[in-house]
């Protein structure tokens, strides 16, 4: 299996418009950093997590060849606003509806945001997808077993997902312990680290830090990194050996779950 960061910045990205900052301004790559998504490549099989704003940039600069499904943590902006993109993948091996999973309040919000996709009768070259509702039971796609994760992003719960070894959780300030109990053993941790200074809907680096001791994984790695973290070189000196930032184009290798 093997796991490419797309994206590890949070919903404004890295730079920032406007802003003058130091990490803004540096010239390093890892400190370039556009909205968060993973790839998934395992057993021959394509899956997405998450098409933010960036995807299309994104699935051209990994040269993405195929997708098998989508599947969505969240409905805010960041997360869902480059569904669109998917257009030239129903076309790729002639017309096919592309698989997309969600928790049902997810769903609506993306039948309400493309509501020209699911109209009764559709304009020549919408999306064309297919909905499923996922919820807390662990599912298959593919052949594949993902088993969700839930987390509060705020009051807002958001779907994490573990695959084999694999765990990835982004947005989030808050995980309880039967949830946890579904990460430990994980091999390879992603989670979410917006910055330093507390804020009301995202960990901390420091929270992150202790729940990924918590859970003692044989690696993490960060994401949904703001330009408030500081510059990737001199926050991943910082870091535990095995706690990184993840940074875009990262690329993992892990067992076949």
């Amino acid at each position: 299996m093997q796991v490419t960061f797309l994206g590890t910045g949070t919903s404004a990205g890295v730079p920032v418009l406007t802003c003058g900052c130091e990490v803004c301004n540096s010239l390093d790559f890892r400190d370039k950093r556009l909205r968060v998504s993973v790839w998934i490549e395992v057993n021959g099989k394509n899956f997405v997590i998450d098409t933010g704003p960036d995807f299309r940039q994104q699935a051209l600069r990994e040269s993405i060849p195929r997708l098998d499904a989508i599947i969505y943590t969240h409905e805010h902006k960041d997360h869902t606003a480059g569904l669109d993109d998917v257009r030239p993948y129903n076309y790729l091996h002639g017309i096919r509806h592309l698989n997309i999973y969600g928790h049902p309040r997810v769903l609506n919000q993306l039948k309400r945001e493309y509501a020209y996709a699911f109209d009764d009768i559709k304009y020549p070259g919408v999306p064309l997808i297919n909905l499923n509702e996922i919820s807390l039971q662990p599912f298959q796609i593919e052949g594949i077993f993902f088993t969700p994760i839930e987390v509060l992003h705020h009051r807002l719960p958001v779907l994490g997902f573990r695959i084999g070894g694999f765990t990835y959780i982004t947005d989030v300030n808050y995980i309880s312990e039967p949830e946890m109990e579904k990460i430990y053993g994980s091999d390879v941790l992603v989670l979410g680290a917006l910055q330093r200074e507390p804020h009301i809907s995202h960990f901390t680096l420091g929270q992150a830090i202790e729940v990924a001791r918590k859970i003692n994984a044989k690696t993490t790695y960060l994401t949904h990194i703001s330009h408030k973290m500081g510059l990737h070189a001199d926050v991943e000196a910082e870091l535990p050996p095995n706690i990184h930032l993840a940074y875009d184009g990262l690329k993992l290798k892990l067992p076949n779950p």
